[in-house]
């Protein structure tokens, strides 16, 4: 799936680049939602989304004949998006420096070895999403992990503090119920 910000209306580079980020992040907490739900439906591999964000010129309108007719975007920057999730890992989300330094200011981000590809004069530096950052400087703690006999979600932000204590206590009646059956070794 191809998504672009900038047109037809665009509120500038930074922001469109974070929109696009949020909107990955939104995308990414919505299927580990999910993931749980298919799994309980006997989805051993549900759906995971790598996501490639980058941020440059491109040509876009509609491209096509009388018969198919697209509004699409088109171009080395578009292709280079597409080459970024290839390199992301299931579940997470890769930039290019050019995104990462229009967001670097709201995340916490990992730069992976350089990568070349075809139609791209230079070498790209990828950057891994490893967190966002609230309001107040401080990492949005996420945690996802699903294996056989888990499905583990937690986004720490949205847990209000109502139901902190209740949250608080599954997890350590979890860790409870894991040493009884599965000790560590000595």
């Amino acid at each position: 799936m191809l998504i672009f910000f900038g047109d037809p209306e665009t509120k500038g580079d930074g922001e469109d680049a974070k929109a696009c980020l949020h909107m990955a992040i939104e995308m990414q907490d919505r299927i580990a939602g999910l993931d749980a739900k298919w799994r309980n439906a006997g989805i051993e591999h549900p759906f995971r989304v790598r996501m490639g964000i980058n941020t440059g010129f491109c040509n876009v309108g509609n491209f096509g004949s009388d018969d198919r007719m697209d509004y699409t975007i088109i171009g080395a920057e578009a292709n280079l998006a597409a080459r970024l999730q290839s390199v992301a890992e299931p579940g997470h989300i890769v930039v290019s420096y050019e995104t990462y330094a229009l967001v670097r200011d709201i995340v916490v981000a990992l730069a992976l070895p350089p990568i070349t590809m075809k139609g791209i004069s230079r070498e790209v530096v990828p950057y891994a999403i490893n967190g966002i950052l609230d309001s107040t400087g401080e990492t949005i703690q996420v945690f996802s992990e699903h294996l056989t006999g888990l499905d583990f979600y937690l986004n720490a932000n949205m847990i209000d503090a109502s139901n902190a204590t209740h949250v608080r206590k599954v997890l350590q009646d979890a860790l409870h119920a894991l040493e009884k059956s599965a000790p560590q070794p000595s």
